[in-house]
């Protein structure tokens, strides 16, 4: 798998149009994730680079919502951090977190609750993401919910992504933090990657 696009600073600030002071400021306020800011080595010297397609996300969402929420209140957001919100499933087929297919697919497989918590809220919402796309089986969804229960609690804080993969037939799925690279043997092919913090920035919003 190669590298993902960086974006250099200096290309980032003149991109977003927003200032040197701003992006700090947002960095200080855990607004951006202190492992996004990268230092690499150029002919010119050291050099802060940023995941592009996540920084550039992060960014737009900041600008949008800043006039509503305080930054923070953007912190709590974007904190990857688990969510003391539980919710019942009345609450969660109310609210549209996810279809009902997809609720009635995870509770099959782990048993019925009065409430969710958000550990399992945002496992819901990954699986009902793939699902959607139609690239993920219903058989396949069985590995995700394994998957997320037991190793999404060790991240701890961190962000990450989920990975989801083929190879001759046979899929699986891997939690990577990130930024960083996952690498595979020879003809394994990635359907999906989906962002966990990303994940959380929606679900929070949606409960909000």
């Amino acid at each position: 798998m190669t590298e993902r696009e960086l974006i250099s600073k200096k290309d980032l600030l003149e991109l977003t149009g927003i200032s040197y002071g701003q992006l700090y400021r947002w960095k200080r306020k855990n607004l951006i994730p202190e492992e996004w800011f990268i230092r690499k080595s150029t002919f010119t010297g050291q050099e802060t680079f940023f995941p592009k397609d996540s920084i550039l996300a992060r960014i737009d969402k900041i600008v949008n919502m800043k006039d509503d929420l305080s930054l923070d209140e953007l912190a709590d957001v974007f904190s990857p951090n688990l969510s003391e919100v539980a919710l019942g499933r009345s609450e969660l087929e109310k609210r549209n977190i996810v279809t009902k297919e997809t609720l009635d697919f995870y509770i099959e497989q782990q048993g019925t609750s009065a409430v969710y918590d958000f550990e399992k809220i945002i496992c819901m919402y990954a699986l009902d993401k793939l699902l959607q796309t139609g690239e993920m089986t219903l058989e396949e969804g069985k590995g995700l919910i394994q998957t997320m229960a037991e190793h999404y609690p060790k991240l701890q804080g961190k962000t990450g992504e989920l990975i989801f993969f083929r190879k001759m037939g046979m899929s699986g799925f891997v939690i990577a933090t990130s930024p960083g690279e996952v690498y595979f043997e020879p003809r394994v092919r990635v359907v999906a990657r989906i962002s966990i913090a990303e994940c959380a920035e929606e679900l929070k919003i949606k409960l909000s």
